[in-house]
């Protein structure tokens, strides 16, 4: 079996866990803060992912990648329904859009040539895309979340603490 499937499920489901770990930590204000005019806060950053999730992973082998019920504009302008519920609701439905995805493909799919906005890709091209997108996403909310609580225990590594062991990380003092 190649690899590359359960390694790339595996780096969704560690992205998605730093994400959640850093929204969970954020207060309704700050999840919807813009830190300033042309900087998406965590909400936008949310509901742009979520959408790209359900477009990519929802129809993966049969459309092109970008569903006709996708406003992918949209996902950048706050509305009256987008409610934090709303929104995190949406961040879930896209994961699992993504996960039913990945959970559906065998080793053969890799090599099935599939379309994302009209450029053709193979399947595991379009794995390492979405991943790269996904952590893409995930390293902004991590950094906004930083920046919103500077306090917060740290999710990763802790600048001056590469030598402690896995598990022990926490925010300098």
């Amino acid at each position: 079996m190649d690899p590359l499937l359960p390694d790339v499920a595996h780096e969704f489901r560690r992205h998605k866990s730093l994400a959640d770990r850093a929204l969970a930590d954020l207060s309704d204000e700050q999840f919807f803060r813009r830190p300033g005019e042309p900087v998406n806060p965590v909400a936008l950053i949310v509901k742009h992912l979520a959408g790209n999730l359900v477009s990519r992973w929802g129809n993966l082998l049969n459309g092109d990648g970008e569903s006709p019920l996708r406003d992918r504009d949209r996902e950048f302008r706050l509305e009256a329904a987008d409610t934090r519920p709303e929104l995190m609701a949406a961040w879930e439905r896209g994961w699992q859009a993504l996960f039913d995805a990945l959970a559906g493909l065998e080793t053969v799919d890799l090599a099935q040539s599939i379309e994302i906005r009209g450029e053709p890709h193979t399947l595991r091209q379009a794995l390492l895309r979405g991943a790269t997108h996904a952590a893409y996403h995930t390293g902004q909310i991590l950094y906004l979340a930083r920046w919103l609580k500077p306090e917060r225990e740290w999710l990763t590594i802790a600048p001056g603490h590469s030598g402690l062991q896995p598990g022990t990380y926490r925010r300098p003092t």
